[in-house]
């Protein structure tokens, strides 16, 4: 590996002299003009985990729901997952490197990862509709090919169908065909052999309102839509066409302001959802006779799924092990209603995908989503054969049962959160199960609930432990959280410190919304007090 040449090549990308940025779970983002060198590093860096792991590593230029000036990146590892934590490090090192340091670092993780230099790399890249993105996965080519890596560039995909491509391309074909035509096949001949079995109730014609975020997910869902167009009609709203990526629509601002987004008019009991900006979250809404706005998260969409992934199981008469993962911000209802009513175990993890994927994956059968929309079901292989291969064995009832269940197998984008193949699987089955949006929404009540920001001077004060629900330093916050909660009915509530900026994240939620808001508010009193608050004390908003 000639390093010589690679220190020539990165003047061209030369780093603002002190910039340290960090590799987080969304990898890096901040505003585009800062990222030129990170993107020549980390196509370096995809070319060192190719050869590490003699796999296709997958590269992609997005910020996701971040404001359209902003930019980002983040390296897919070979089984559609997120980057292992090690290379995170290897990642915010790379790119916090000063230039003459460069050589140096890349030595390092060459010898600490036992890369072989002579093995062959193979690297894959996508983008987001950015104005930015263009010029900068053009950075990321030039990192890849100035170390011998190959590559190709995907060009315009959502996050979810890059990790689908690198998933499929280091399976051997046994996950799919890793282009645009086979990821939309795969998932449209799916629906559609779903919904031809749905009965007449319900529905009958299906459409459904889509806000694209003016992101990535309009141009592809545009491109599919002819693959499903019997078994669902679906009307674009801020397609791109006209306003800006992420800028009052999109899944983030539904579901932070609960308010349908800027551009789409909404009739009662219509069914409505909104992707964020590259296509990896979805959350549904609709409006009732009284015209009041109702969201339907991510809580409520992993229980519907579970539910009727449990009611197939039982039909079959299969006992899989099948689990929910939640994270400490889901409703106290959902857990409840997935536990008692469903007879489902729930699992809790600390908040982040790369948490409730990696907890999913212990079970024969398992379902994820984040309250913000993000999530997917993931099956083992030994559970997939088995199920494929009852649905060519069982006549009748169980038959149609295993068929069915086959067929959401191959729906699902088991290599990440994905928002189009997670509208297919919803609108599959409210059709199979004849719901109409309210009836879904029915199924449970959400508990009020309130979520408040307390400014600290280092967050590191706090630490939690079981899944961020308990705080363990400082001493006596989680006593005073305690007695605070006891004084409510139904009620919880956690803190946990940001991870990228100096707050404290509070949660409450209680039998109605003024205890809520009122248990939040002491709750970031006591927080104020006791883990160093600063600037103006929490004000109560009830």
């Amino acid at each position: 590996m000639d390093l010589e040449a690679v220190s020539k090549r990165s003047a061209f990308h030369a780093k603002p002299q002190g910039l340290i940025l960090q590799y987080g779970t969304a990898g890096f983002r901040t505003n585009a003009q800062h990222l030129d060198h990170i993107m020549f590093r980390m196509g370096l860096l995809a070319v060192l985990r190719s050869k590490q792991t003699r796999a296709t590593i997958g590269v992609m230029v997005t910020a996701s729901h971040n404001p359209e000036e902003d930019n980002g990146v983040k390296l897919i590892d070979p089984l559609g997952e997120m980057l292992a934590p090690s290379w995170e490090e290897h990642a915010t090192c790379l790119a916090s490197a000063e230039e003459q340091d460069m050589p140096r670092v890349l030595t390092a993780i060459m010898e600490r990862e036992a890369v072989d230099p002579m093995q062959a790399a193979f690297v894959v890249i996508g983008r987001d509709t950015r104005p930015s993105s263009e010029k900068l996965s053009q950075s990321v080519i030039d990192g890849v090919t100035v170390l011998g890596g190959q590559f190709h560039d995907y060009g315009l995909l959502t996050t979810p169908q890059l990790h689908y491509m690198v998933y499929c391309r280091n399976s051997g074909g046994r996950y799919g065909k890793p282009t645009i035509e086979g990821y939309c096949q795969k998932l449209s001949r799916a629906f559609v052999d779903l919904t031809k079995q749905a009965s007449c109730s319900g529905d009958e014609n299906r459409s459904l309102k889509v806000d694209c975020a003016n992101g990535i997910g309009a141009l592809k869902l545009k491109e599919m839509e002819h693959y499903f167009s019997q078994g669902l009609s679906v009307q674009l709203f801020n397609d791109g066409t006209e306003g800006r990526l992420n800028h009052l629509c999109g899944a983030d601002f539904v579901k932070s302001y609960q308010k349908p987004p800027q551009g789409m008019e909404m009739k009662s009991s219509e069914r409505c959802c909104s992707f964020d900006g590259d296509a990896d979250r979805i959350v549904y809404y609709y409006s009732d006779a009284d015209g009041h706005f109702h969201l339907i998260d991510g809580d409520k969409i992993s229980t519907l799924i579970s539910s009727f992934l449990k009611e197939l199981l039982l039909e079959i008469g299969e006992s899989l092990n099948i689990g929910v993962v939640q994270t400490a911000y889901a409703n106290g209802s959902s857990t409840r209603y997935l536990e008692e009513v469903m007879k489902v175990p729930v699992y809790c993890t600390k908040t982040g995908v790369k948490h409730l994927h990696h907890k999913a994956q212990e079970f024969d059968i398992g379902v994820y989503f984040e309250a913000n929309g993000h999530g997917t079901a993931l099956f083992s292989e030994a559970v997939e054969e088995k199920i494929k291969r009852l649905a060519q064995e069982l006549e009748d009832e169980k038959g149609k049962a295993a068929k069915m269940l086959a067929s959401i197998i191959d729906l699902f984008n088991q290599a990440a959160g994905d928002a189009i193949s997670d509208m297919l699987v919803i609108e599959a089955i409210l059709a199979l199960k004849g719901l109409t949006v309210q009836q879904w929404d029915a199924i449970y009540v959400d508990l009020p609930n309130r979520q408040l920001k307390v400014k600290v001077a280092d967050r590191r004060v706090i630490s939690t432990t079981d899944a961020e629900r308990q705080v363990v330093t400082p001493p006596g916050l989680q006593e005073a959280i305690n007695d605070l909660v006891k004084k409510y009915k139904l009620a919880r509530a956690f803190v946990r410190p940001s991870g990228t900026e100096d707050i404290v994240r509070v949660y409450a939620e209680a039998d109605s919304q003024e205890s809520a808001d009122r248990l939040a508010y002491e709750v970031s009193l006591v927080v104020f007090q006791l883990a160093g608050g600063i600037g103006e004390r929490p004000q109560p908003s009830f």
